[in-house]
């Protein structure tokens, strides 16, 4: 069972000073309802300005249908389409290798680690698949003894550890998407990740949490419609961009444009850990010559649930 959270905002009119002006929505009244009619009623939270979350565990069900109602606090109502839980496929195993990207009028390459999964694709039926990150740990190692105090201009080492664990969640430098027309009913291997290498977080031990999710196929139309406004490059081969329509609909106006998606879907998740001594490329060290205590989310504390081993 996984907590559910939802987030949304509104433009400034067409034409208007507040054009293209994101606000967020509070006071809102969230409901999800399932095609049993079972009912979840969303709490703002009042941590994130205009988003919403289910407070207690919930869990959706494999092959009902879900739509997302949002009232407004002016008394406007937006639905979104029913959208349907498929069935979640199971990883067997997330290989991954080291990637480099030549970069126009530099010598030096950008690199990264590209990380996939390995399934079996279920026979006879259409499945389309969206991989994103989740939480990652890493190793960060520090050099305290290093540590240039510029008041008295000399090297004054720092009594703490040099070695700690820091955990974010590293954003995907694109989205993910593939479906089965060439892999059904087979075992099949599909990139889901790109992890940027910038000079720390492959130095030792990188634990990535990986989520893989069963995807209706309008959900993929829309995500890669998305992945494509989002890769334009400005160049005249782009294609134009436009307002890119989802599953949510105004039941007051018709004519009203609404952004955004409203996904369900089965989630998969599994844990793998990169470790930095396997890769063939990694970039130059960069070195961290002061307490890592000033390091963001970083802890010398070791994770209850820290277990590297090969996937």
């Amino acid at each position: 069972m996984v907590k559910v959270r939802i987030g949304f905002s509104r433009l400034g009119t067409y034409g208007s000073i507040f054009e293209a002006l994101v606000c967020s929505v509070a006071g809102a009244t969230v409901v999800v309802r399932d095609n049993t009619g079972s009912v979840a009623i969303f709490d703002e939270d009042l941590n994130m300005h205009g988003t919403y979350i289910f407070l207690k565990a919930y869990s959706g069900v494999v092959g009902r249908s879900y739509t997302l109602l949002i009232e407004l606090p002016d008394g406007k109502i937006y639905s979104s389409l029913p959208e349907v839980i498929n069935k979640p496929i199971e990883i067997s195993k997330i290989p991954y290798k080291s990637e480099t990207i030549a970069v126009e009028g530099e010598t030096n390459l950008d690199s990264g680690v590209g990380d996939f999964v390995e399934l079996t694709d279920p026979a006879d039926e259409n499945n389309y698949y969206f991989c994103r990150n989740n939480l990652s740990t890493y190793i960060l190692e520090a050099r305290p003894d290093l540590y240039y105090n510029r008041t008295i201009m000399m090297v004054e080492p720092e009594g703490c550890c040099d070695r700690c664990y820091r955990t974010k969640t590293t954003g995907n430098t694109s989205y993910f998407l593939t479906n089965d027309d060439n892999s059904d009913g087979l075992k099949t291997t599909i990139m889901a990740a790109f992890i940027p290498d910038n000079k720390l977080r492959f130095l030792n031990t990188y634990r990535l949490d990986l989520n893989q999710l069963s995807i209706s196929a309008d959900a993929d139309r829309f995500l890669r419609l998305v992945k494509q406004q989002s890769e334009i490059s400005g160049s005249v081969f782009d294609p134009p961009p436009a307002n890119i329509r989802g599953n949510i609909v105004s039941l007051d106006n018709a004519d009203e444009v609404v952004l955004g998606y409203f996904i369900v879907a089965g989630e998969t998740q599994r844990r793998t850990y990169i470790f930095g001594a396997d890769l063939e490329f990694r970039q130059p060290v960069s070195l961290i010559a002061d307490d890592y205590r000033l390091v963001d989310n970083a802890s010398v504390r070791l994770p209850s649930d820290w277990n590297p081993v090969k996937d």
